[in-house]
């Protein structure tokens, strides 16, 4: 078991952008995206991309458009659309107000699934989808605009 909280990584205008942190540790899986690959010539370019994307996001919102969708039909599990398809940042897309950034890496598989680091991210991001699900649904959570409410103080175990 992993215990995780969610944390604000971003406001603007257009959207709230939140990430997973994992037992407890000071970095979120974004920041850790970031750290992985800020100083990466190979994949500069693309990850550049990425930073646009999501400063595009926070000013104007989290458009479906901007997202590839990559998970099961009733799952939020996204990835940023960039050109490339090489580096994927993963997040769960909650509405066009609020996006949860997960982790990501090289695609280097024709899926996912068959690269061992990213199916790890997608399935810590799918396993907390369903948690944040439940969470609202029992009414320990609220989604008000671009805010989840209630989430401050909430650890989960996935």
């Amino acid at each position: 078991m992993k215990k995780v909280d969610l944390r604000i990584v971003a406001e603007g205008n257009g959207a709230t952008l939140y990430s997973l942190s994992f037992d407890g540790n000071e970095l979120t899986e974004y920041e850790k995206f970031l750290t992985k690959f800020k100083d990466n010539a190979t994949y500069n370019q693309d990850f550049n991309k990425i930073l646009v994307a999501l400063g595009t996001i926070i000013d104007f919102g989290a458009f479906e458009r901007r997202f590839r969708l990559e998970g099961k039909m009733n799952d939020n599990l996204c990835a940023l659309s960039i050109d490339s398809r090489k580096l994927r940042l993963y997040c769960l897309r909650i509405s066009d107000k609020i996006l949860i950034a997960g982790n990501g890496g090289v695609k280097d598989s024709k899926t996912y699934q068959e690269n061992p680091e990213l199916n790890g991210y997608v399935m810590d991001l799918q396993a907390f989808d369903k948690l944040l699900k439940e969470s609202q649904a029992n009414g320990d959570i609220t989604i008000e605009d671009n805010k989840i409410i209630g989430i401050e103080d909430l650890i989960f175990e996935i």
